[in-house]
């Protein structure tokens, strides 16, 4: 295929591999990146492009998502990649809701984030809130990219800024360095980074099969401008029983109870909501999550019926038309919401586990390439 021999060579283009590509061309080393596909087409750009600190898991997760966020925003600006919105607004509708924002307040992920009233909230979106708004959560971490064009604009500024050199259209048979074979020929690296994302048979399947993955498949929409600007994105109390870093505590015990028994229907279809606006004025809404080893390609209508209340009950207005639907699939662990794996002390294996790979990648890439090729990064710690 090549004569060059690289550095380090990457098996797969999405968030997580572009993630390593970056963190090892900045260190001066020569990449490459396969990609089975004539692009990334996989979860990286189906979801909301949501680098999301506030909520994340309690310690390493949520320390490699404050350090991934920075990394975002050093990134942005230098690739000419627009950041869409900032800030997280996550409304409450119960007394048992604002107990489990206050009770979040108190712990160190509650820096940078403040409690609004309900009128507060208000003003600072235009009047938006349903008739039982209790008050909100602000976070000043977050940012919104578009992920449909950002996966490929970075790939491009990576290959343009870095000469990363990307194999698409190429399916990888084995990681053994120093010699990778490949539906396209050979590569030679020095060391190999796999990032397979959901596809848990092609490489290494028997150390995946070890951690006991599955799959989720999510449901999203694109909603219509709705004729009013997001102060940045939205978020409700189904959400305080979701993300873990709200979930485990012990106030949101008693949210749960109250919320399963108002709506069903959410829990079993996983529903929870965030809403976020892009440059044209169109919602990207969702989302519903079904877990399974190969979860059918069949999106349940009742599902997106109930995101869509949860929009109304959060938004306080009706939803404006449905542009386009989508589904998206990633791995999961019920122990784990990442992991990496050493098959040999040249390769490690790398799958985010929990849906937050635009929000952890960039920090799990630094403390892979630290630690593969001994470079010096600014790894979470």
């Amino acid at each position: 295929m090549t004569s060059a021999t690289f550095d380090l060579a990457i098996i797969g283009g999405g968030v997580i591999g572009l993630a390593h590509a970056y963190v090892a061309a900045k260190a001066g080393r020569r990449v490459a990146v396969i990609e089975k596909d004539v692009r990334a087409n996989g979860a990286s750009i189906r979801n909301f492009g949501f680098i999301t600190v506030t909520g994340q898991e309690r310690g390493d997760s949520w320390r490699l998502a404050r350090r991934t966020r920075d990394v975002w925003a050093e990134v942005a600006p230098a690739a000419g990649l627009a950041i869409e919105q900032e800030g997280l607004y996550l409304t409450a509708r119960s007394p048992e809701a604002m107990a489990v924002i206050e009770a979040f307040l108190m712990t160190e992920m509650g820096e940078g984030c403040s409690v609004m009233t309900a009128e507060t909230f208000r003003r600072a979106g235009g009047g938006l809130g349903g008739d039982d708004l209790a008050g909100a959560l602000h976070s000043r971490h977050e940012l919104r990219v578009e992920s449909r064009t950002v996966i490929p604009a970075l790939t491009a500024w990576l290959r343009e800024a870095f000469g990363v050199v990307f194999f698409n259209e190429t399916v990888a048979f084995e990681a053994a360095p120093p010699r990778l074979r490949t539906s396209r020929g050979a590569i030679e690296a020095a060391a190999t980074v796999v990032c397979p994302g959901d596809d848990f048979v092609t490489l290494y399947p028997e150390r995946i099969a070890s951690y006991g993955l599955r799959r989720c498949r999510l449901s999203m929409l694109k909603l219509a401008d709705p004729g009013f600007r997001l102060p940045g994105a939205l978020m409700s109390d189904l959400s305080l029983t979701r993300y873990r870093g709200y979930a485990a505590l012990p106030e949101a015990r008693a949210l749960e109870a109250r919320l399963r028994a108002a709506h069903p229907s959410a829990y079993e279809h996983g529903v929870h909501l965030i809403v976020a606006q892009g440059a044209d004025g169109g919602l990207i809404v969702g989302d519903s999550h079904h877990y399974d080893r190969l979860p059918a390609p069949f999106a349940p209508a009742e599902a997106e019926r109930d995101i869509l209340d949860e929009y109304v009950r959060a938004v306080g207005r009706p939803p404006p038309p449905v542009l386009e639907r989508w589904t998206g699939v990633y791995a999961v662990a019920d122990d784990r919401t990442y992991l990496i794996d050493a098959p040999a002390p040249d390769v490690r294996l790398v799958i985010v586990t929990s849906g937050t790979g635009a929000s952890t990648s960039f920090g799990i890439a630094e403390r892979v390439i630290g630690d593969l090729l001994g470079v010096e990064t600014g790894a979470a710690a």
